[in-house]
C-alpha cells in the first residue's frame, strides 16, 4: 500500500523537511529536524498496518507523522496545516490528517506537565490515529536518546524513561476502534530499547566500580 502512494508520501517528506528547515530547527543539535521525522515515520511504515482501518487513511497517517510538530515547532496554524494537507489529499483525508497534527500539539504551559496535561492526552485518545502517531514519535525520541548519544547521560533520556508508564496509560483509550489502538508490538520494541539502555547503564556502573577499586 505504501508503494502505491510513494510519490505523495515523498512529497509530504520534502514539504515537512523544508518547513522545519525554514525555522532553523535542529534535532539533537546536529541533525536537520527531518532526521526525527523520518524516525517517526519509520515506525508508521513498520507498524501502521496494525491500526490502519482503510486504504483512504494511509495518506493522513503518513501526513500526521511528517507534520506532527508543524504547529508546535514550525509556527503553522491549524488552517495552515489544513491548506498543506488539502494540496496532497481529498478534503476528507486532509481533515483527518490535520486533526492528528492538532491533537499532537502541546497545550500552552510553563512546564512540561502543563504542556502535556490531561486535556492534551484526552485529545490524543479521542482522535483517530493520534495515539499511534504519538507512540511512534515517543519511540523515535527514546531510541535516539538511548542509542545515538554515545552512552552519555542526557536529561531528556531520563525524562522519557521516567514518563513511560504514565505516557502509555495516558495515550491509550482502550478502544475497540482499531484507529485508536496502541499496538503492543511497538510497545515491545520500545521496552526492548529501554531494557538495553538499563543493561548498558548497569554495565557502565560495574565497569566504573571495578576501575576505582
Amino acid at each position: 500500500m505504501q508503494e502505491k502512494y510513494a510519490d505523495t508520501i515523498n512529497e509530504m517528506r520534502r514539504s515537512a523537511y523544508a518547513l522545519h528547515n525554514s525555522v532553523n530547527q535542529k534535532y539533537g543539535k546536529i541533525h536537520p529536524y527531518g532526521y526525527h521525522l523520518d524516525m517517526t515515520v519509520q515506525s508508521i511504515r513498520d507498524f501502521g498496518y496494525l491500526v490502519c482501518a482503510r486504504e483512504e487513511d494511509v495518506l493522513p497517517l503518513f501526513f500526521g507523522g511528517y507534520f506532527h510538530d508543524s504547529i508546535e515547532d514550525a509556527r503553522l496554524s491549524y488552517n495552515d496545516v489544513m491548506k498543506v494537507a488539502r494540496s496532497m489529499m481529498t478534503d476528507e483525508q486532509a481533515y483527518m490528517a490535520t486533526e492528528i497534527v492538532y491533537a499532537l500539539t502541546n497545550d500552552k504551559g510553563r512546564t512540561r506537565s502543563e504542556r502535556a496535561g490531561e486535556k492534551y492526552y484526552k485529545g490524543i485518545r479521542e482522535t483517530p490515529y493520534a495515539p499511534f502517531v504519538k507512540l511512534c514519535d515517543r519511540y523515535a525520541n527514546i531510541y535516539y536518546t538511548c542509542s545515538n548519544d554515545k552512552g552519555k547521560s542526557t536529561r531528556m533520556r531520563e525524562v522519557y524513561k521516567s514518563e513511560v508508564p504514565h505516557f502509555l496509560h495516558s495515550i491509550d483509550p482502550h478502544s475497540e476502534d482499531m484507529r485508536l489502538l496502541v499496538p503492543k508490538e511497538l510497545i515491545e520494541v520500545l521496552a526492548e530499547c529501554l531494557l538495553n539502555e538499563m543493561e548498558r547503564e548497569e554495565r557502565e556502573r560495574y565497569r566504573n566500580l571495578m576501575l576505582h577499586q
